[in-house]
């Protein structure tokens, strides 16, 4: 396995915003597109999208950026993690979304935590206070795929559960319940990596059929 790191820049919500630039940039110039975001570029994925709807075809959302709202740092056991402040103060985003009704400012956006996790080993999942505003421009098919061995494995369900309650379809797929076992969050870097690719590739065969 070979593995790198690149500098970056440190405030992360500054890191959307040029990213989001960048990317509608390209989009415009090549057109129709499937976004493929990992870890800490799912937070990219969700503005750009917004922006271009009627350009980003799909969404592969590889264990994307999360949880909503706010982060949790972990701290081994027995407590495993625990939750920080706001990190995404437009709930999946540091950078402002298209929200239906509309917002001027994340302020106006009203969270709630869930009562309980939704299992054991799970992190509590934040939501929107009803009514939930609506993600208008998210409607192009969405997947999230997570791992079974990875730190996201605790709260990519609230990201779902997220973007479902704001109005998207997303699909969630564990690659434990297809049999596939023992991946971390760097999956495309492990043995089993085009066995992973297939999966991606079957959904977005389904998710895009009638489209080409």
């Amino acid at each position: 396995m070979v593995g790198s790191y690149v500098p970056e820049i440190g405030d992360f919500a500054k890191q959307q915003g040029l990213n989001r630039d960048a990317l509608v940039a390209l989009l415009d110039r090549i057109g129709p597109s499937i976004l493929m975001v990992h870890s800490q570029a799912g937070a990219f994925a969700w503005p750009v999208a917004d922006a271009r709807p009627n350009l980003v075809k799909a969404i592969v959302g590889v264990e994307p950026n999360g949880p909503p709202v706010h982060g949790l740092e972990f701290v081994g056991a027995p407590e495993w993690f625990k939750e920080g402040g706001v990190a995404l103060p437009y709930g999946v985003t540091a950078v402002p979304l298209t929200y239906s009704p509309p917002v001027k400012d994340a302020s106006e956006l009203k969270w709630v935590k869930d009562d309980k996790a939704d299992g054991d080993g799970l992190a509590i999942c934040w939501k929107q206070a009803e009514p939930a505003r609506k993600l208008a421009n998210l409607t192009m098919p969405i997947l999230v795929l997570t791992s079974e061995a990875s730190y996201h494995a605790p709260y990519d369900h609230c990201t779902v559960k997220f973007l479902q309650q704001a109005g998207a379809k997303p699909s969630f797929i564990r690659l434990v319940d297809l049999g596939i076992k023992g991946n971390s969050h760097v999956m495309m870097q492990e043995k089993n990596a085009k066995e992973i690719a297939a999966v991606m590739y079957v959904w977005l065969d389904k998710a895009l059929a009638g489209t080409r």
